[in-house]
């Protein structure tokens, strides 16, 4: 049996150091010790990401995040502008309907982005509560220009900017405040290398003011001022924190800390464009068009001939496992993620595998030409 390397676009290859913390035995949420780790990572969070505001590190999941993230900056019958690259950008429709706001969406072709030019034509029709928008759709693989559409949200002073990391945070760069991000929201489990269950959501200076003005929101666990006194200091008790997890997210942070933020940003920029440039080279396409393409996952259509379900489980034969595409690209193509901690032994595992697959499909490939094309990439 191969050893199998699972390079979906989330969860990622958790490495030794952070499943050892997993892995530690669990303390009471009290103990000295880990109320100390609990807020050396919050401190840590706030200064890499850069905000003058708040973070929020809790129990839960990306999804958790998006709906903490618009209860505590909206109330029912405000306008919501809604800017989606692809199928989690449009789950934030249902999320905000639910709440009773009166919700707008421009959206792109997959595989593109929205242009700056429509933003600024619709923020300029009516007065919007938030903008959202998600930094990399998992389901195109397209990144959002979210630096510059943060310039522009900026003149429209009462309209907030809301920013779903999820894919992209510690791959993609983000600072929150220098961004005019006013709250930024991710998971554990994509490229920061830990495994599932932490929601983490930055809530810059704008966004803890419009959270003040709101009063009292019907949400419970996720409201701002519920966690705010626990994140100030985590030996008070409002809900059980994920101890172990907490401890894995502490490890991650060193990691990057080690690494170098922006050090990391430009590690996921290169292997990125090495693995899509080695995939091209094999006769597959990118869905993402060139200067919009994510640096965390690729989305990847199938030459003419190839069948989704039976490339996808040769390909799990050979040791690697990859994610099938989402809505109209369902059966045309894979979702390969490269973020987080993976390493050049995980790469070029990755392509070679991706050869073979091809070989054992009938495809014609000329073998080592993708593992090549990807190490040239990866030495240049």
């Amino acid at each position: 049996m191969n050893k199998k390397l699972v390079m979906i676009p989330g969860p990622t290859p958790v490495v030794r150091s952070i499943q050892d913390q997993m892995g530690r035995e669990t303390v009471a949420f009290g103990d000295p010790a880990f109320v100390k780790d609990y807020k050396e990572l919050i401190d840590d969070l706030k200064l890499l990401w850069k905000t003058e505001g708040e973070v929020f590190v809790i129990a839960g999941t990306g999804t958790l995040a998006m709906e903490m993230a618009i209860a505590n900056t909206t109330k029912a019958g405000d306008n919501v502008l809604i800017i989606s690259q692809g199928f989690f950008g449009d789950r934030f429709i249902d999320l905000c309907q639910r709440k009773g706001l009166k919700v707008d969406v421009l959206a792109s072709e997959w595989g593109d982005v929205v242009p700056l030019a429509e933003i600024e034509a619709k923020l300029k029709e009516k007065k919007y509560s938030v903008v959202t928008v998600t930094h990399v759709d998992t389901a195109t693989g397209v990144v959002a220009p979210i630096e510059e559409i943060g310039k522009l949200i900026r003149g429209f002073k009462d309209t907030l900017y809301i920013v779903d990391g999820v894919c992209a945070t510690a791959a993609e760069p983000e600072y929150v405040d220098e961004m005019g991000i006013d709250v930024l929201l991710t998971g554990s489990q994509k490229a920061f290398g830990v495994a599932p269950g932490i929601a983490v959501v930055w809530a810059g200076p704008r966004a803890m003011e419009r959270r003040k003005s709101l009063g009292t929101i019907p949400e419970f666990y996720i409201d701002f001022d519920k966690w705010l006194p626990i994140m100030k200091d985590p030996s008070k008790y409002f809900a059980t924190p994920a101890v172990n997890l907490i401890w894995a997210m502490k490890e991650a942070v060193q990691i990057i800390k080690e690494e170098g933020l922006e050090k990391r940003y430009l590690r996921h920029k290169k292997n990125a464009k090495a693995v899509q440039s080695a995939l091209l080279a094999l006769g597959f396409k990118i869905l993402a068009k060139e200067g919009c393409r994510a640096v965390s996952l690729s989305n990847v259509i199938y030459p003419e001939g190839i069948n989704d379900l039976e490339f996808r489980k040769i390909l799990a034969e050979e040791g690697i496992v990859v994610a099938g595409g989402l809505g109209p690209y369902a059966g045309k193509l894979f979702r390969l993620g490269h973020m987080g901690n993976i390493d050049t032994h995980d790469l070029v595992s990755a392509i070679a595998t991706i050869e073979r697959a091809l070989y054992r499909v009938g495809y014609h490939v000329e073998l080592g030409k993708g593992v090549g094309v990807l190490m040239k990439g990866l030495l240049d």
